[in-house]
């Protein structure tokens, strides 16, 4: 059965981390959810050139704010942030979640955080790092989600060019 998992970005500002993070949706099947005012325009060259080649491979919608994004998503939805009272690792994410993730030099909205805080998720680190990078912390929430549900319609295995795995 075809698991969905949603990737939203509330107000990104740096090409490069959302191309990364349309590159690991891509890569995933998650679908991006990106939600203005965006720092860039989508046809940014930096946005593109961080997305490599797998822009086809990509189901993204845009949404003028966050009303309009929570008007047409109704379900479940885990806020990350490095606010939060709970950790990423200690929630089950159901089929069809919403992951999502704020500014990159401000967060998610404290109001937001507050109105929904039994859903806010942090990624343990060092007391003395304000955060990580928001690409790498979309890539250990979405595998977090996957590797609950067993990986579904991945590839698990890869194969060398120089030998075969199965061959001594």
């Amino acid at each position: 059965m075809p698991h969905t998992l949603n990737i939203v970005l509330l107000e990104p500002q740096i090409p490069q981390n959302t191309g990364n993070i349309a590159r690991t949706c891509a890569a995933t099947g998650a679908r991006l959810h990106l939600i203005e005012p965006m720092g860039f325009t989508v046809d940014d060259k930096k946005l593109k050139r961080a997305g490599l080649d797998y822009w086809h491979l990509l189901d993204i919608t845009y949404y003028k704010n966050w009303e309009d994004f929570a008007a047409k998503n109704p379900g479940p939805k885990f806020f990350f942030s490095t606010k939060a009272p709970h950790r990423h690792t200690d929630v089950q994410y159901p089929d069809g979640c919403f992951l999502v993730f704020g500014r990159e030099d401000a967060g998610l909205p404290e109001s937001l955080l507050q109105q929904n805080a039994d859903t806010c998720v942090r990624l343990p680190m060092r007391d003395a790092a304000r955060s990580l990078n928001l690409s790498n912390t979309v890539a250990v929430g979405v595998y977090e989600a996957l590797r609950q549900w067993d990986f579904p319609d991945l590839l698990d295995h890869g194969q060398p060019r120089a030998f075969r795995w199965d061959e001594p």
